[in-house]
C-alpha cells in the first residue's frame, strides 16, 4: 500500500512517451502507485480505500450456525481511478485461502482492518477489473468501547448484521465507507429449517439441497457497505406488493407471536414519506425483527432491522425516514452523521403533526424549554459530536431542531421543497453539511450559515430569529 511503483511500469511509461511525437499522445499511462489505506473520514480514517470505485458485489456465504462458521467468497467489480500497484480492502474476518484479481492469483497480507492486495500486473486508470476472496473460519462481531456491538451479530438460531458505522468488514471484504456505493447479490446457504433474508429481492424460490437451503437476493441500487443485511434464522415471513413494492417482514417468534401490524404499518409510513420526501428511492421495503440484544434498530437498506420486539409507530417512521435520508443520501464524512438522525427524528415529529398528535412546534418548544445547564446545550454538539459519540442523544434531538430551526427560517414552502431536491439531487450517492447549507440558501436566497453555526456547532441554547 506504500510502496513505490515497480520499476517496469516506469519503464513502460518512459518508452511510450519518447515514441509519441510531440503532438498530444493518443494514450497516456500512469505509474502505478499504492491506492490508499483509507478515505480521510473526520472520525474513521482508515475506513474505505483509496484508488477505485467499487461497483458491484457478488458474495456466497454458506453458514453453519452450530458453529457459527462461515465458508465465504466475494468477488467486487471495481474501476481503478489511478494506476495500481496495489489496493485495500477492509476486512476482520475469518482466515483467507486465496485472492485473486481478473482471475490470476495475487499477493495479500493483513495489517489490522486492512486487507492489501497485490495483483500479479499493474492495474491501469480507468479499467474495470475483479476480485474474488475466499476466505473460512468463525465470524465475530466488532465490539467497540465508544461504538458498542455491530457488524455479524450471533442469535441464538443464527445471526444478524447490523453495520453502522464500518462494521461490513466483520464478514465481507469491501470499501467500508458510505462515499463508495454498490449494488449488491448475495447469495446466502443455511441449515434446513432456518430462513435467511437480504437487502434488496429475493431473486427466484428458496431451493434445498443435501439438507441445506439457498436463498439469492439482489440489491439493484446502490448501497453503502454499512446498509447490507443479512439475517439467518427461524423467522415467520409475510410478503405483499404495496404501491407497486415488494413488502417482506420478517419476524422471529421468539421476539413476538405475530409483527404487530408491522407489516401494513411499513406500508403506510413509506406511501407517507415518499409524499413528503420524493420517490422512495429502492424497490423493496420491509422489517426484521429478531433477538440480537444490541438495544438498537438499524436502518439497514430496503428492510430495517429492529431487535427484541415488534417496533412502534414512531420508530418505524424513524427507520423508514432513514431510507431517504441517510440511505439515499448518506453522509460523505461520519461527522455529519446528524443529516442521517436529524433528518430521521424530525420525521417523526411530522408524522405526529399530521395523524393527530402534537405539532413539530410544539414538539420543539418542549424540548427548547429546557434550562440552560441541560446536556443538551452542551458537548457532544450534533455537527461534530466525535467519534464516540455518534449516536449521542444530542445528534438526535438537537439535529431535529435544527432541522425545524431551518424550517421556520425558510417557510414550509421551501422547507418541504428543500426535502426534495436534497434527495433529488444527492440521490444514490453522499453529501455534506455543507451541501445542505448550499442548498437550502439557493432555495430560500437567504444567508443561515449562522443558523447552521448556532445549532449544529456552538455550545448553549441557540438564541431564536
Amino acid at each position: 500500500m506504500r510502496r513505490t511503483a515497480p520499476i517496469v511500469a516506469a519503464a513502460v511509461s518512459t518508452a511510450a512517451f519518447l515514441l509519441v511525437p510531440t503532438a498530444a499522445p493518443a494514450h497516456v499511462f500512469q505509474a502505478a502507485t499504492p491506492g490508499a489505506a483509507g478515505l480521510g473520514d473526520s472520525y474513521l480514517p482508515q475506513a474505505g480505500n483509496g484508488g477505485y470505485d467499487a461497483l458491484h458485489y457478488d458474495l456466497d456465504l454458506d453458514f453453519s450456525p452450530a458453529t457459527r462458521t462461515v465458508d465465504a467468497s466475494s468477488t467486487m467489480r471495481a474501476k481503478a481511478t489511478q494506476s495500481l500497484s496495489r489496493f485495500n480492502l477492509d476486512f476482520e474476518g475469518p482466515e483467507i485461502s486465496r485472492v485473486k484479481v481478473d482471475g490470476r492469483p495475487a499477493e495479500f497480507r493483513r495489517e489490522g482492518q486492512e486487507l492489501v492486495i497485490t495483483p500479479s500486473r499493474p492495474i491501469q486508470s480507468g479499467r474495470t477489473f475483479e476480485v474474488e476472496v475466499a476466505y473460512a473460519g468463525p465470524l465475530k462481531e466488532i465490539n467497540d468501547a465508544g461504538l458498542g456491538r455491530y457488524g455479524w451479530l450471533p442469535t441464538v438460531d443464527g445471526a444478524v448484521v447490523m453495520s453502522e458505522p464500518d462494521g461490513a468488514r466483520s464478514f465481507v471484504p469491501v470499501n467500508d465507507h458510505p462515499k463508495d456505493k454498490a449494488s449488491y447479490r448475495v447469495r446466502v446457504t443455511v441449515p434446513k429449517g432456518l430462513t435467511a433474508l437480504a437487502s434488496g429481492e429475493p431473486q427466484g424460490p428458496e431451493r434445498t439441497r443435501d439438507g441445506r437451503t439457498t436463498s439469492v437476493w439482489r440489491s439493484s441500487e446502490p448501497m453503502a457497505s454499512y446498509l447490507l443485511t443479512v439475517a439467518i434464522g427461524k423467522f415467520t415471513v409475510k410478503r405483499s406488493t404495496s404501491g407497486g413494492l415488494l413488502n417482506i417482514t420478517a419476524v422471529d417468534p421468539a421476539a413476538s407471536a405475530d409483527d404487530g401490524g408491522l407489516h401494513a404499518k411499513t406500508a403506510e409510513v413509506t406511501a407517507w414519506g415518499a409524499k413528503l420526501f420524493g420517490r422512495y428511492p429502492y424497490s423493496s421495503i420491509g422489517g426484521i425483527v429478531d433477538k440480537v440484544g444490541v438495544g438498537y434498530a438499524l436502518e439497514t437498506q430496503t428492510r430495517p432491522v429492529y431487535d427484541t420486539g415488534v417496533p412502534a409507530t414512531d420508530l418505524i417512521v424513524h427507520e423508514m425516514a432513514h431510507q431517504w435520508f441517510g440511505n439515499n443520501v448518506s453522509p460523505g464524512d461520519w461527522r455529519d452523521i446528524w443529516l442521517n438522525e436529524g433528518f430521521a427524528t424530525y420525521a417523526e415529529w411530522l408524522w405526529d403533526e399530521q395523524h393527530g398528535g402534537p405539532t413539530a412546534q410544539a414538539t420543539f418548544d418542549r424540548y427548547y424549554a429546557a434550562p440552560d445547564s441541560n446536556r443538551m446545550w452542551k458537548k457532544p454538539l450534533p455537527g461534530d459530536p466525535g467519534r464516540n459519540d455518534l449516536f449521542a442523544g444530542s445528534v438526535y434531538t438537537r439535529g431535529a431542531m435544527t432541522v425545524h430551526a431551518l424550517r421556520t427560517a425558510l417557510g414550509d414552502d421551501d422547507f418541504f421543497k428543500l426535502l426534495k431536491q436534497w434527495n433529488y439531487k444527492y440521490a444514490h450517492s453522499h453529501a455534506r453539511t455543507a451541501d445542505l447549507l448550499a442548498l437550502a440558501e439557493q432555495i430560500s436566497g437567504r444567508k443561515l450559515d449562522g443558523l447552521f453555526n448556532s445549532w449544529l456547532y456552538t455550545e448553549g441554547k441557540p438564541p431564536l430569529s
